[in-house]
């Protein structure tokens, strides 16, 4: 498992978190149990006080304050300017926070009941420090505020439960299980214990951030605020955060176009610019966002490039569309083209359909899985291919169709790279070249969504007649696909009539905010994605008719990506970063719990 699988298998732990409503309910509910198993447990104690007493005391110290506390904790986050909170989130924090205390609590009134001294204040005291001590990690982690800022608000919930303890049995002569207490030993214990926690936090997150912040220049949890902003509420903030780490690039971009009796009927696209890292941050949604900026039907496939290609911005798409656009107005256009060829050498299969004196290349190593082919790679192809007689331009798609993971990578000094250039050698001169008929199509899949692996902009598909051949090109806006189902659908596109077929994905990262990181379409749903594409190639083969088509490979300058260096430091980093906090996190937090157990219980058990 490569250190990006490690990154992004942390994304399970991101769950859906339930409306206020409910969060709130259970406060209400769980607060009442508490209280009742808690009175219950006294010696002596009847049901029918426990329910009423004890249920409704339990109710007022830990389901009413932690209601208040999740009221107040939203507006004051967002009244900082850190990530905006929504008041579900608040809520739900107070929820855990509040089981935290209330297991705690528990725990501490059934020793009571075995033992001479009674632990249920101190086991009151050692609860809210934990709940304190939550609510900061949370809070700091999360909202992108100072450790000054967030201190305050974590402490809120832990005050008021206090403080409603310390209502209820000093002012109001209330009989509740916590018994006499001392309030200024109180305040003190809990003081202590609270520091003792909030130093072992601080500590611990100033030491696992520092190597981030010292390579890139940027916060560890700032980054990681940013990325739950993204993934809950949509937010973009990231790419100002990437923009000010991004480095400059030259890179290509592939344009194919076919032009009908008026104007540009299709084209296809291959920019060596990486569609991610994830979701709509960066170039996560590329493909669709520059297929929909062009005028016309647009197949914007996944050119030679890894992460490192990676956009720091939507913003930066625009280069690209500008190159496309200055491509199609100094565009030279032909008549003729050359049957669909297939060569193969070992692993390695390269489609190929000369295309007046220009190349149209798709490289796959399907059924064997495969990820992204790096740029070095793939410029090497092109250039050997346009070391070929007559051949003007080449434009080299890398299909990205059989899902095997980062570890498929294609990368330089790889075997793969030599198959490749193996199954080019293979490539023959295509000898007649006939007139050539297009017909396009897109499917937007409207029944499937990013959940099954389908991006915006669905299937598209473009049938290439030439002679008596169809090919049949389609496209689908996901992030690769499972093994086999490549296959699978190109058989059932041949029984449509039509000859030579060819499935590749767009690698979007629109789908990538998932569980696990990974999303290849066919998890999910495999027979509508199929029918899905059958009904896209039939709808294309009504709509074929004469073109021209013309070709151009275009160089695209001072795009800003992460680029080699930080995006390899960014995920080596933090993957380290992963490592360490797995081994340090338990010795740190265990030790200063103990610290803070030994502080409060001393005096109870001696």
């Amino acid at each position: 498992m490569t250190a990006a699988d490690n990154i992004m298998g942390l994304t399970k732990y991101i769950v859906i978190l339930p409306v206020s409503k409910i969060s709130l309910s259970l406060m209400v509910v769980l607060s009442f149990i508490t209280g009742t198993v808690a009175s219950y447990l006294e010696p002596g104690a009847s049901l029918l006080n426990s329910v009423v007493y004890g249920g409704s005391t339990g109710f007022l110290i830990f389901g009413l304050m932690s209601i208040m506390s999740g009221a107040l904790t939203q507006p004051w986050v967002n009244a900082l300017e850190g990530r905006h909170m929504k008041m579900k989130q608040s809520m739900f924090l107070s929820l855990f926070t509040m089981l935290l205390v209330a297991l705690v609590y528990i725990i501490g009134t059934l020793v009571s009941t075995f033992t001479v001294n009674s632990y249920v204040i101190d086991a009151v005291i050692y609860g809210c420090a934990l709940a304190f001590a939550f609510r900061t990690l949370v809070i700091w982690g999360t909202s992108n505020i100072s450790f000054l800022q967030s201190v305050p608000i974590a402490a809120m919930q832990p005050i008021l439960i206090l403080s409603m303890v310390m209502v209820l049995v000093s002012l109001t002569g209330l009989e509740t299980n916590f018994g006499p207490f001392s309030i200024l030993a109180l305040i003190f214990k809990v003081l202590i214990a609270c520091l003792i926690l909030v130093l072992a936090i601080y500590s611990f997150v100033r030491i696992i951030e520092s190597p981030i912040r010292r390579n890139l220049g940027v916060g560890g949890l700032e980054l990681l605020s940013l990325f739950i902003a993204h993934i809950t509420e949509g937010s973009n903030a990231l790419d100002n955060l990437f923009e000010g780490i991004g480095e400059p690039i030259d890179t290509l971009v592939g344009v194919v176009s076919f032009k009908g009796k008026n104007s540009v009927k299709g084209l296809l696209i291959s920019p060596c610019v990486h569609p991610g890292p994830v979701g709509s941050i960066g170039g996560g949604n590329m493909p669709t966002i520059l297929s929909e900026s062009l005028d016309s039907f647009s197949m914007v496939c996944h050119g030679p490039s890894t992460h490192d290609f990676n956009p720091v911005s939507a913003r930066e798409i625009k280069k690209i569309e500008k190159v496309v656009r200055d491509a199609l107005d100094n565009m030279e256009y032909s008549d003729q083209a050359s049957e669909f060829l297939e060569v193969e050498c070992e692993g390695a299969k390269l489609g190929a359909q000369y295309l007046g004196n220009n190349l149209l290349l798709l490289a796959t190593f399907a059924p064997l899985g495969f990820d992204d082919i790096e740029f070095g790679v793939g410029l090497s192809i092109i250039k050997a291919a346009e070391s070929q007689e007559g051949v003007e331009n080449v434009v080299l798609v890398d299909c990205h169709n059989s899902f095997k993971g980062e570890s498929g990578r294609v990368l330089a000094g790889n075997r793969e790279v030599f198959q490749l250039l193996g199954a080019l050698d293979k490539l023959k001169s295509p000898g007649k070249l006939s007139g050539i008929r297009v017909g396009c199509s897109q499917n937007p899949l409207e029944e499937l969504d990013r959940k099954d692996g389908v991006g915006q902009s669905g299937v598209k598909t473009m049938i290439v007649e030439v002679g008596n051949q169809k090919t049949a090109y389609v496209l689908l806006d996901s992030n690769n696909m499972v093994l086999g189902l490549r296959d699978e659908i190109i058989e059932e596109v041949k029984k449509l009539g039509v000859d030579q077929a060819e499935v590749m994905t767009t690698d979007t990262h629109y789908v990538n905010t998932l569980s696990g990181g990974h999303n290849p379409v066919g998890v999910k749903k495999k027979d509508e994605v199929v029918q899905g594409v059958l009904d896209s190639v039939k709808k294309a083969l009504k709509d074929v008719e004469p073109v021209q088509v013309g070709c151009k490979t275009c160089r695209l300058s001072d795009i800003i990506t992460l680029g080699p260096t930080h995006a390899t430091e960014l995920v080596s980093t933090i993957s380290s970063i992963v490592a360490v906090s797995r081994i340090f996190a338990p010795l740190v937090f265990f030790t200063a719990l103990l610290f803070a157990f030994i502080w409060i219980f001393y005096g109870a058990l001696t």
